[in-house]
């Protein structure tokens, strides 16, 4: 799709938030299918590209995720304690070095090998931000702290490990409603803990 270069033309960028991320407002023109060129603008949230991971045990159909506050879904009336896979902003790492570090500051486990699965754009219509998903196995010999994420950050993690089929429950159930962790969830269904699995 290189050719979708030619259909856009950008006539001017305004920066609208430099705080914590990256807020754009953007005009450009698109060449429609049938040729013609529509003028359009768009609102742009560029965060950076970032991982997510789920630690699991196939033997004993165990996971580890994380319950932390999210204040945009409370706000969107949520009670804004989401479940969630440990995850992270790359902030210039390799997706493998990030979520290495992200398994330990937020759950204590330290992981060195991690299986990269697929890349995906979380919400594509507003946000730059590209998600790299891995799974981990884990076992109690990686757990070298209390994980927690970091006060500085503003993080304050709950560490949760629970059997497979709970967690599938509690998605069933609408107990878990972030995106990437049912993702996963899906993945480890068909790939890691059905009957015949394998990657």
């Amino acid at each position: 799709m290189n050719e979708i270069a030619d259909r856009v033309r950008v006539i001017e960028s305004l920066v609208l938030s430099d705080d914590w991320y990256l807020l754009k407002k953007t005009v450009f023109d698109f060449r429609r299918a049938d040729g013609r060129w529509q003028r359009q603008q768009r609102e742009t949230y560029d965060r950076g590209n970032g991982a997510t991971v789920l630690l699991y045990q196939r033997a004993t159909r165990r996971i580890v995720l994380t319950r932390q506050f999210r204040f945009p879904a409370y706000v969107n009336g949520h009670h804004g304690m989401l479940i969630e896979a440990p995850a992270g902003l790359l902030d210039e790492a390799t997706p493998e070095q990030r979520i290495r570090a992200e398994i330990e500051e937020e759950t204590g486990y330290r992981i060195g090998n991690v299986h990269k699965i697929f890349e995906a754009f979380m919400s594509p219509g507003s946000v730059t931000e590209k998600l790299f998903f891995f799974i981990a196995e884990y076992d109690a010999a990686s757990k070298v702290g209390n994980g927690g994420g970091l006060e500085d950050e503003g993080e304050d993690i709950e560490v949760i490990e629970l059997s497979f089929d709970e967690a599938m429950a509690m998605f069933h159930r609408g107990d878990i409603v972030d995106a990437k962790t049912i993702m996963l969830l899906q993945y480890a269904a068909l790939h890691l803990f059905a009957k015949d699995s394998s990657r």
